[in-house]
């Protein structure tokens, strides 16, 4: 085990929000790359993508989902149960290789990098080697642009972009809906703008937060 990432991203979170969460999430870092055999663990503030001249004034920075609460959320719903399940604004797939875990055999992950996105795909190689029949693509594009498969039930969010991005996201969401009407369920982890989806008639059927910033909510319509 390589610790020198782990007390970077450490430091990291103590000096963004504070130690004690900083040392939660650390703990579920180390349980949780070791338990599902993948490399997702730190942060990314994208410079890279502006360096190339990509517009990333409504982005946020890369931060993976914390394990116990993709657990905690997966384990509350029956993901087995999804045709298509779709990660918007995807990083380094970890959100993916865990719904793998818990019986997802069809996903997409989409994201603006196209570094964060062939790291998407080495971790989900990993993972396949586990489950052979896992189905997964990886799309490097802009979320505003991405149009949403007839087929997908289940969209998760972690925070990716601002309200601009996800209103152009929840148009597209809306349009998919129109034109395949079917029951689509949202995974919506630090879900700063979930304001956004009630106001189109989203339904929250559970909700917890933990520890000010290990915050996820479910909404169904």
């Amino acid at each position: 085990m390589q610790i020198i990432p782990y007390i970077k991203y450490f430091f990291y979170l103590a000096y963004n929000w504070n130690a004690g969460i900083a040392w939660h999430i650390i703990q579920n870092e180390i349980r949780g790359e070791k338990k599902y055999g993948i490399n997702s663990t730190g942060a990314d503030e994208l410079h890279e993508l502006e360096k190339k001249g990509i517009d990333i004034d409504h982005s946020t920075i890369y931060m993976p989902a914390s394990y116990d609460l993709l657990e905690k959320v997966f384990h509350h719903i029956p993901v087995n149960s999804f045709k298509h399940f779709i990660d918007i604004g995807c990083g380094k797939g970890r959100a993916m290789c865990v719904a793998a875990h818990f019986g997802v055999t069809k996903m997409s992950g989409i994201d603006l990098s196209k570094e964060l996105c062939n790291a998407a795909l080495e971790n989900l190689a990993k993972t396949k080697t586990q489950f052979p029949g896992l189905d997964h693509k990886i799309i490097n594009n802009d979320a505003f642009y991405f149009s949403i498969p007839g087929d997908a039930d289940c969209i998760f969010l972690f925070n990716p972009f601002d309200e601009v991005i996800m209103s152009g996201v929840i148009n597209n969401i809306k349009e998919s809906l129109e034109k395949d009407p079917r029951k689509l369920t949202i995974i919506y982890l630090n879900p700063l703008h979930k304001n956004l989806f009630t106001t189109e008639g989203y339904t929250e059927i559970f909700h917890t937060k933990k520890m000010k910033y290990l915050e996820a909510s479910i909404l169904i319509k």
